[in-house]
């Protein structure tokens, strides 16, 4: 074949819904979404850790109840309807916009990672839909040192995103993005 005929890598149409690691990061959100959810959803219904307290999980693990209305580490609290709705927006906009990097990525970690990533944002959009804030229950103690309490969504965001950095310093710049 000439020159002429080869699709050029760099002009080739990129895929923007559905690329080859596309059912792993499918795979991957749904599990992740699945068992933030249903966590949550045993220990504010099936439990009932909002009526019956803390449980000690080990002696600096507990299970408790907080409901967080902002985002990661309680940042930009919102009280109010509007602000409520315009964090879940961008919970779903942030969503979509890691749906279409990972059809575009050629990663096996990336995909895993933008999985893991995706499963936390939807995990606790659920929650800003379903309840108006984010039910966050794992807190960590020792002593006088008390941990910021988050849920399995939080654990989800946090590995996807040490992928996508392990993954960007494994490979050098702007690897992740590819």
């Amino acid at each position: 074949m000439s020159d002429l005929q080869q699709p050029d890598p760099v002009t080739a149409k990129r895929p923007l819904v559905w690329g080859r690691f596309s059912s792993l990061v499918l795979a991957v959100a749904l599990t992740g979404l699945v068992l933030d959810q249903a966590s949550k959803l045993w220990l504010l219904f099936g439990y009932g850790l909002g009526v019956n307290g803390p449980i000690e999980v080990l002696p600096f693990v507990e299970f408790v109840l907080v409901w967080n209305r902002g985002v990661s580490y309680g940042l930009f609290q919102q009280d109010s309807l509007a602000g409520q709705w315009i964090l879940a927006g961008l919970t779903l906009a942030i969503t979509i916009g890691m749906w279409v990097w990972s059809a575009r990525c050629q990663s096996k970690l990336v995909a895993l990672a933008l999985g893991l990533v995706i499963a936390g944002a939807l995990g606790n959009g659920v929650d800003r839909f379903a309840y108006g804030a984010v039910v966050d229950f794992v807190h960590f103690h020792v002593g006088d040192f008390s941990w910021y309490v988050f849920n399995i969504a939080d654990v989800c965001i946090i590995a996807g995103v040490a992928g996508l950095l392990y993954d960007s310093f494994r490979n050098g710049p702007n690897s992740a993005a590819k």
